[in-house]
């Protein structure tokens, strides 16, 4: 495992570096071009915010191909009842906010630091993350943020307060976005995501995907 230095940006490329357990590197800082350049690489962090910073690019990619998007029929009820409302980078900081502070469970405390949260605002603010909200009876209800790397969305954390809104939200962006977006980057497995239609491929497919929509810029 490599340790990143703090002055310089850079990180060991994870075509050729498979690290521990899917962790490229650990330490740098989380400054905004440091964040940029590694979701450009396919690299994320993901730690405790006690710890050191660890960045990942894990093999396999969970990930959703636009087109392989699933919709359950109670789903589809869900959505044609208008139960919901959606909007997009309507209220970007208090979507990650939620995302930090929401109870899930078999999860203590949040990986997401005040540090992080800022720099995900300030990639916001340049309009290279985006929001979508979930509401319902003009209250947020859930909604998720990520980054947009041309064609590639990484998906980065999503919140519910009530029951289906953040698979809601997820449907709505993924459906408004079909013909737009070739791969959304999921990063690790969850159930919840898995019922939508994201699955595992091997990273060095994800990362040609991701370099090549970077070539086509």
């Amino acid at each position: 495992m490599i340790r990143l230095d703090e002055n310089e940006i850079s990180f060991p490329d994870p075509d050729l570096y498979d690290g521990h357990e899917g962790i490229i590197a650990y330490g740098g800082d989380l400054s905004v071009e440091r964040l940029w350049f590694a979701y450009q690489l396919g690299i994320f962090p993901w730690y405790n915010p006690e710890e050191e910073i660890l960045w990942w690019c894990p093999d396999p990619r969970f990930v959703l191909f636009p087109k392989e998007l699933k919709i359950s029929k109670s789903m589809s009820k869900i959505m044609n009842r208008n139960i919901f409302s959606f909007t997009e980078n309507q209220c970007f900081r208090e979507v990650i906010k939620n995302c930090q502070t929401i109870s899930r469970q078999g999860q203590s405390g949040t990986w997401l630091s005040e540090e992080l949260m800022e720099s995900f605002i300030k990639l916001h603010e340049y309009g290279l993350a985006k929001s979508i909200e979930v509401w319902q009876n003009e209250k947020l209800v859930g909604g998720f943020y990520g980054i947009q790397i041309g064609n590639v969305f990484c998906g980065e954390s999503m919140f519910a307060k009530v029951s289906n809104a953040s698979k809601a939200g997820f449907i709505h962006f993924v459906e408004m976005y079909k013909d737009v977006l070739e791969l959304i980057d999921c990063q690790s497995h969850t159930e919840h995501l898995e019922s939508l239609g994201a699955r595992m491929i091997p990273k060095r497919e994800f990362l040609k995907t991701l370099h090549t929509n970077n070539e086509r810029k």
